[in-house]
């Protein structure tokens, strides 16, 4: 009897295990219909590498414009040398039932600006996000999708002391002439 119980049990978490939907973050996939090449780049040009920089899936529901970006899966380090500006492609599963219509974003961070894309943003560091990217989640036995139509895109530099410094400057001098 504890055998059934064990088994029902376990097949009720390999039903709901099923239920959630998949995708294959990655930005390299060049035999992808259409082929996906959409590198990451930091400030000064240079591709992101090795342990320096972290990038992760941020999807949301697609049919509701009001719900917001939430982080899915773990951060990943970028790869170096000739593949440098792209993560080891994984798949990520969602809290969303397969076959449902979500939009998804590849966010990066300088990893000594914080731990996460938010407090990267929030402490003044390099970050950056992707375009949008539409796709349908899918459930085992299918291939989970790729991000096709992803785009490469650029950090955003954190503004320098000096830059700051002659912000507050000209706001001085332009409150003092008025």
């Amino acid at each position: 009897m504890k055998k059934l119980m064990v088994a029902a049990a376990l097949g009720l978490v390999a039903v709901g295990a099923l239920a959630q939907g998949q995708f294959t973050f990655g930005n390299k996939n060049l035999i992808a219909t259409p082929p996906i090449d959409a590198p990451v780049k930091n400030v000064d040009g240079s591709f992101l590498a090795g342990t320096g920089f972290w990038a992760q899936a941020y999807v949301k529901l697609a049919a509701d414009p009001e719900s917001s970006y939430q982080p899915v899966g773990t951060a990943l380090n970028f790869r170096t040398d000739l593949n440098a500006g792209y993560i080891r492609s994984t798949v990520v599963t969602t809290t969303f039932a397969a076959n449902t219509a979500v939009t998804v974003q590849m966010r990066a961070w300088d990893a000594t600006s914080g731990a996460s894309y938010e407090a990267a943003r929030d402490s003044g560091g390099k970050y950056g996000k992707s375009n949008d990217v539409a796709l349908q989640v899918s459930g085992p036995p299918n291939t989970p999708p790729d991000m096709t139509g992803l785009t490469g895109f650029t950090l955003v530099p954190e503004p320098s002391t000096f830059a700051l410094g002659v912000l507050g400057a000209a706001a001085f001098f332009l409150r003092r002439r008025s």
